[in-house]
């Protein structure tokens, strides 16, 4: 059963998921993120900027066979792929995605902008209506490094 878990009050939604994605590739995890043509462009860039000993490789949906294979990451705005092989779907869209019970883990990133928030308790709904118990990771109870 896929788990699914939404990390509330991301003060910047792009620059947090660029955090996350660099957390999750170190750790060996494959990926497909899921964000609005506009979010994708911006989070491409991000992750093709960062300094050199932080990159992470990855790719956009466009990518031709061999560099998909090559990616841990896939970036995309459209349907979600199936053949990319991933365990982990980081949601940045609007909506909920079809198709994301193929991936063990599912993480809905929310920023702390209204409309943002909305969109994510209707998702929320929907993935408890879907059986699953979403889990929720409120970033400002996160501990701070020091």
């Amino acid at each position: 059963m896929t788990e699914v878990a939404f990390h509330f009050n991301a003060p910047e939604k792009t620059a947090y998921a660029g955090r996350l994605l660099r957390k999750a590739y170190l750790k060996g995890a494959r990926l497909v993120v899921l964000a609005e043509p506009r979010t994708a462009a911006a989070l491409d860039q991000l992750l093709w900027t960062m300094a050199s000993v932080e990159f992470v490789p990855h790719c956009r949906e466009d990518a031709g066979a061999g560099v998909r294979a090559a990616s841990p990451i896939l970036i995309t705005s459209g349907d979600l792929p199936a053949d990319f092989a991933a365990e982990v779907l980081v949601n940045l869209s609007e909506s909920m995605p079809s198709g994301f019970e193929r991936f063990q883990r599912v993480i809905e990133v929310v920023s702390m902008d209204a409309p943002d928030r909305l969109r994510a308790r209707e998702r929320w709904r929907q993935y408890k209506a879907a059986g699953l118990e979403p889990q929720r990771h409120d970033l400002n109870l996160a501990p701070t490094a020091s």
